[in-house]
């Protein structure tokens, strides 16, 4: 019961949001991914959970993580068209961010050197690790078919988001 009462406040509070402004729909969605994950143990689901409130509430061409595994990238829950299942080490935007464990806002993924196409639709990009005990253990992607589509305001509340996929990761490796 309690669960079906959460996930209705989220998705009323997520249309409700839907017509807000960038940073208003970032304030509304924050608590309703804490609540969302409160409690269930699952690290696919609830990641799952997350990358569907990114997509629905910020209306993102493509959202998704990649998993550290080895010496690559591989492909977790996302919400979009397909994508590349594996990215080397250092390559692409993603590859970049894991390797250098810092936040990459693309403006035009046209100019990005290495940049891999996983669509041909996508315009730009922002790309944040998910760093646990001092180790990249994920990468947050998400693409926009806009040119320029993100700034500091997203880094920002993106990060907050990657700090949430923090505490959930950590709480199943327990």
């Amino acid at each position: 019961m309690v669960i079906f009462a959460v996930r209705i406040m989220a998705e009323n509070l997520i249309k409700a949001a839907v017509d807000a402004g960038k940073e208003e729909r970032y304030q509304v969605m924050l608590p309703q991914i804490k609540a969302l994950v409160e409690g269930e143990t699952d690290l696919i689901a609830n990641i799952s959970n997350v990358m569907a409130v990114l997509k629905e509430t910020m209306n993102f061409f493509w959202v998704g993580v990649y998993f550290v595994k080895a010496e690559e990238l591989v492909l977790g829950p996302f919400q979009g068209p397909l994508a590349c299942t594996r990215i080397g080490y250092g390559k692409g935007v993603c590859g970049k961010a894991w390797q250098e464990g810092r936040v990459i806002v693309v403006p035009d993924v046209e100019q990005f050197p290495g940049h891999i196409a996983c669509s041909s639709l996508s315009k730009s990009e922002i790309v944040l690790p998910v760093i646990i005990n001092d180790r990249v253990r994920m990468i947050l992607d998400v693409d926009s078919d806009q040119l320029n589509d993100f700034d500091a305001l997203d880094a920002k509340y993106l990060s907050e988001v990657t700090a949430i996929i923090s505490d959930v990761y950590k709480a199943t490796m327990i």
